[in-house]
């Protein structure tokens, strides 16, 4: 694993600025670029930490604060910032993201990916179906906007969901999966049995769970190596 160096940044968006945190590998070699999207908690220690995960495995992740410097730790919170989020202005500013990491010098190829979690996995596949800059893109129980957004996609796309996720039907992931096969988008969805929502979040000991945290992040990890490297 790579040594890593963290910070935090703002890059254009719009005519305004927006911030991040970046993290990357301390040497001065070339690697392929993330943007890694928050849940709905907002830019958490957890989201910080995930980032430096993948820096740590060879690439330079920026995590974008979509709330702009406002997070939270309660369900009803979280929920009350979700709503306020415009998703045109979100995926604004991941995009922003994108352009900010292909000015880089370290970052090689100009193909950026994309992957977030929960409303991070809805608002990857969002932009997925806005941009067509994007190397490959990876949603962690991410709704769908609907299944006939897979008409508009071209990135490469994984989607990474548990068995009794209560706000996403596995007959909706199976719908996606099909619109995906039917339009031609390389992609893989697969649903772990019996893991839950946020099943990932290992600060969130009530439903993580690690083995199938385990698989999908190595499944993420083959996924970039494969389209972006």
């Amino acid at each position: 694993m790579s040594k890593v160096k963290t910070e935090m940044i703002e890059f254009p968006c719009d005519g305004e600025r927006t911030p991040g945190y970046l993290a990357r590998p301390q040497d001065e070699g070339m690697h392929p670029g993330l943007v890694v999207i928050q849940e709905w908690w907002g830019l958490v220690p957890h989201i910080k930490d995930v980032a430096q995960r993948f820096a740590g495995q060879g690439f330079i992740a920026l995590a974008p604060d979509l709330y702009h410097g406002r997070a939270a730790s309660e369900p009803d919170e979280a929920r009350k910032l979700a709503m306020e989020l415009e998703e045109a202005r979100a995926v604004a500013e991941i995009q922003a993201a994108v352009r900010y990491l292909q000015g880089l010098q370290a970052v090689s190829p100009s193909k950026i990916g994309v992957v977030g979690w929960c409303m991070g996995g809805h608002l990857a596949l969002s932009t997925a179906a806005e941009s067509r800059d994007l190397g490959a893109a990876v949603a962690f129980y991410g709704r769908p906007r609907d299944v006939n957004m897979a008409a508009q996609i071209d990135a490469p796309v994984l989607g990474l969901y548990g068995e009794h996720d209560h706000g996403i039907p596995v007959d909706l992931v199976r719908q996606f999966d099909q619109a995906l096969e039917q339009h031609g988008v390389p992609h893989e969805i697969h649903i772990y049995p019996g893991a839950g929502h946020a099943f990932f979040n290992d600060t969130r000991p009530q439903i993580y769970d690690a083995e199938a945290a385990q698989d999908a992040w190595q499944r993420t990890l083959q996924w970039f190596r494969r389209y972006l490297t």
